[in-house]
């Protein structure tokens, strides 16, 4: 039994990219995706609070499987990670059955008067509201086509989906959210 684990760690080692490539592949991955893989959660209901600390468990699941990671397909593989963190954020709220409170955006640019500034950030809080009543298989497929502007193939290829699935759940991510949207400019023009 000892000499199949002694076999394996050489195996393991010899298959294994050398720590710097591996080290300056991650640091790359890093820079160049943490911004996506950030906004990904936030658009997918991960409060801003633990979107930090969400988008480092995301980072630290590539760090662990990177050799298995085809290069050049790092993005895909983050958002499929970011996917599966921001459910399991979901259910660990439903199960603690947690409030969020309204967040308050950063301080404010000088570039723009207050009407603009809170004309945005009312804007901004009614997009989250509509995507947090999306179903959450139909939300990832709609904030990847309608916000981060991808075709259907990249999020078929990304999601590891069929195409007909993501038309489907783009189709139907979008009714819902043109509905939800109509329901509430009615309640805000009737108020």
């Amino acid at each position: 039994m000892v000499s199949l684990t002694a076999e394996k760690s050489e195996i393991d080692v010899a298959r294994a990219p050398p720590l710097d490539a591996s080290r300056s592949r991650l640091a790359r991955v890093l820079t160049e995706h943490y911004d996506f893989v950030w906004r990904s959660l936030r658009r997918l209901g991960v409060p801003e609070s633990d979107a930090e600390d969400v988008t480092q468990e995301v980072f630290m699941t590539l760090s662990k499987r990177l050799g298995d990671v085809v290069v050049g397909s790092e993005r895909a593989f983050l958002y499929r990670t970011a996917v599966h963190h921001a459910a399991h954020v979901h259910r660990t709220r439903a199960r603690r059955r947690e409030v969020t409170e309204p967040e308050f955006d950063e301080a404010p640019s000088s570039a723009r008067n207050p009407e603009d500034l809170l004309a945005g950030a009312r804007a901004r809080a009614l997009c989250h509201a509509l995507l947090e009543e999306l179903n959450f298989d139909q939300r990832a497929v709609f904030v990847l086509y309608e916000l981060e502007e991808m075709t259907m193939q990249e999020i078929a290829e990304m999601l590891e989906l069929p195409l007909g699935t993501v038309a489907s759940r783009l189709r139907r991510g979008r009714e819902a959210f043109e509905r939800r949207l109509k329901q509430r400019l009615a309640v805000a023009g009737g108020a």
